[in-house]
């Protein structure tokens, strides 16, 4: 071959179980290149970054071959891993360079056919040279970008905001300039790779796991010092050079799915603001994760690399590049954050469950409808999947019963997976004086209120916990869990114990990066109202209550569908506590800074 020599195939590349491992020799370097999977399906090329190698997609390509079927083929950058690195290392790293030996894998494993890229970090940042290039169009059919940013779209941000400042993007230069303080010490002669190659090459396992909740299983290699000694020249050749003086022409020439983590704390958001400007067919993902998301998020990325990659391959993206899978559908004002993800409502089958399922359809995610109601639950689904949900199920299920929930948590894990998001809705209604209530209506109303919350938070927030990846818990309370009255006293009892559940796991579960928010509505105009319980009244007195209950309700029409909007933000923010009606709020506040005149509005008789 012109690009590279092939040498003899081995098995086994450490770290990347299963994988058939060859040597290309090119531009005076020798590359490792592993591959899984079957060489006649569509391939995807991984590129690492800095300071990694290719270990750091063990898991993510394991799931692309064995779950997705697709041909996945892993090379360690020249300098790092297996690969050996140039000499000089001055000039050794330049993006140039580095297309020269993408190319050459890319001839060498998929002569006849465009490759799937996907870059992390600088993976990321060369992978933006490949696949704006004019040598490398027609051999990339698409491409994945994940924490690392196009170094002429950076410079082009830079002097944008640069050269027309207003406070906002002063703001952004300075904020992004603090988040980039390591380039500047790799910049400097010598010292990063005394710190590498010393203490800091020690340590930095122990880091990763500490601060960013990298498992260390098969990663970082042995290699870590010398390939982080050796990536400084990938910084000191190329970024001051191209944010200086960036192309004007670095249009992307193929689709390009950007998926970026939320809690990246070494690249801001903004720095994505004008990238459509330079990618006609983009599509913006978002997940709730550190830097190393290959490590800590396989799962989620090797679903939507798959996605992205075969609804191009089989035709059914849609003429902008994008997928038609998951939140290239979607509409909602969160597409980007829950597109794909599987989220589980109970109490879906009306009200605010079925507004929240609705609510996480639209922004793309995967939803599995719960309730007692099968009818109900089923209707639902049906509804999620035309709202623009790529998956919706139904499942039948009494959440105060603790063995059906059992039943119920181990079917969603088989089939559907781990629950991202879960939302604890499901509660019954009940009035009337604590005298009147029986201990029958009592352990009604606990056991759909409070133990459903808990069977929904033990057994899924335990899935979750284990998965080690995250996760969100809603738990549904009420003002009622901090306004008290005379007329609700098992009600109020059983949303002021969500609501204290709720803030002593978001304590529990905040070190396991899962959160928890308690949402807390006022008067919302659902049919809770007509399936309420009032004790002490004969059965005729409690349908006029229900009728006048659900008139007044109807009067105030707060729909749940601004509920299930606070939801999905109280998921986003991850906030604590969520007040969602003006009645709500406002009862919040009394109950802190007056909590005397909310005492004496118990005593008030409702008006029913």
């Amino acid at each position: 071959m012109s690009a590279g020599d092939l040498s003899g195939a081995a098995a086994g590349g450490p770290g990347v179980p299963g994988a058939r491992e060859r040597r290309i020799r090119t531009g005076g370097v020798e590359l490792c290149v592993a591959e899984l999977g079957d060489a006649d399906r569509p391939t995807v090329v991984l590129v690492h970054g800095y300071p990694d190698s290719k270990e750091v997609w063990s898991e993510v390509a394991g799931r692309l071959a064995a779950e997705h079927g697709l041909h996945v083929v892993l090379y360690d950058v020249r300098g790092h891993g297996r690969s050996t690195a140039p000499r000089p290392l001055r000039g050794g790293f330049t993006l140039e360079k580095l297309t020269d030996d993408f190319l050459a894998v890319v001839d060498a494993v998929s002569p006849d056919r465009p490759v799937h890229v996907v870059g992390h970090d600088w993976g990321s940042v060369q992978a933006w040279e490949f696949v704006t290039v004019p040598r490398t169009e027609g051999r990339i059919a698409s491409f994945t970008s994940m924490s690392g940013p196009s170094l002429d779209h950076l410079g082009h941000w830079i002097k944008r905001r640069a050269t027309r400042p207003t406070p906002r993007g002063l703001a952004q230069l300075l904020g992004q300039g603090a988040r980039s303080w390591y380039i500047y010490a790799l910049h400097t002669p010598a010292l990063p790779e005394l710190a590498w190659r010393g203490p800091l090459g020690r340590a930095w396992p122990r880091l990763l796991a500490h601060s960013k909740g990298v498992p260390s299983t098969d990663y970082p290699t042995s290699s870590l010092p010398e390939d982080a000694a050796h990536g400084a020249w990938l910084y000191r050749d190329n970024v001051r050079a191209r944010l200086a003086r960036p192309r004007p022409d670095a249009y992307a020439h193929c689709p390009v799915q950007l998926i970026t983590a939320t809690e990246d704390v070494f690249l801001s958001e903004r720095l994505n603001d004008d990238l459509a400007e330079w990618v006609p067919r983009l599509t913006r993902r978002a997940v709730a994760a550190k830097h190393w998301m290959p490590r800590t998020r396989p799962d989620q990325l090797s679903s939507w690399i798959a996605g992205f990659a075969l609804a191009l391959e089989d035709g059914s993206g849609r003429e902008d590049g994008t997928s038609v899978v998951g939140p290239a559908t979607a509409t909602g004002p969160y597409a980007e954050r829950f597109g794909g993800r599987l989220v589980l409502v109970t109490g879906a089958a009306s009200g605010i469950g079925r507004a929240t399922a609705f609510a996480f359809a639209a922004a793309g995610a995967r939803v599995v409808a719960v309730d007692r109601d099968a009818e109900g639950a089923a209707r639902t689904a049906e509804l999620a999947r035309l709202t623009g949900a790529p998956e919706a199920w139904a499942e039948p299920v009494d959440v105060s019963d603790e063995e059906a929930m059992e039943k119920l948590a181990a079917k969603v894990a088989d089939e559907y997976g781990v629950v991202d998001v879960l939302v604890n809705n499901a509660g019954i209604g009940m009035s009337g004086p604590f005298l009147e209530t029986s201990s029958d209506d009592w352990r009604q109303v606990l056991g759909v209120n409070v133990w459903g919350v808990i069977h929904g938070c033990r057994l899924f927030g335990r899935q979750m916990a284990d998965r080690g990846q995250g996760g969100h818990i809603v738990n549904i309370a009420s003002a009622a869990a901090y306004q008290p009255s005379k007329s609700l006293p098992a009600y109020g009892t059983s949303k002021a114990a969500v609501l204290m559940l709720s803030q002593s796991l978001r304590a529990e579960l905040a070190g396991r990066g899962i959160g928890v928010s308690a949402i807390c509505p006022g008067f919302v105009n659902t049919n809770i109202t007509s399936t309420s319980r009032f004790t002490g009244v004969d059965a005729a007195e409690e349908r006029r209550r229900q009728h006048r209950a659900t008139r007044l309700y109807g009067l105030r029409n707060y729909p749940p569908e601004k509920v299930a909007d606070a939801i999905l933000r109280a998921v986003v923010r991850n906030s604590a506590v969520v007040p969602v009606t003006p009645e709500a709020r406002g009862a919040l506040l009394l109950s802190r800074f007056a909590p005397k005149a909310l005492r004496g509005m118990a005593r008030v008789e409702p008006p029913l």
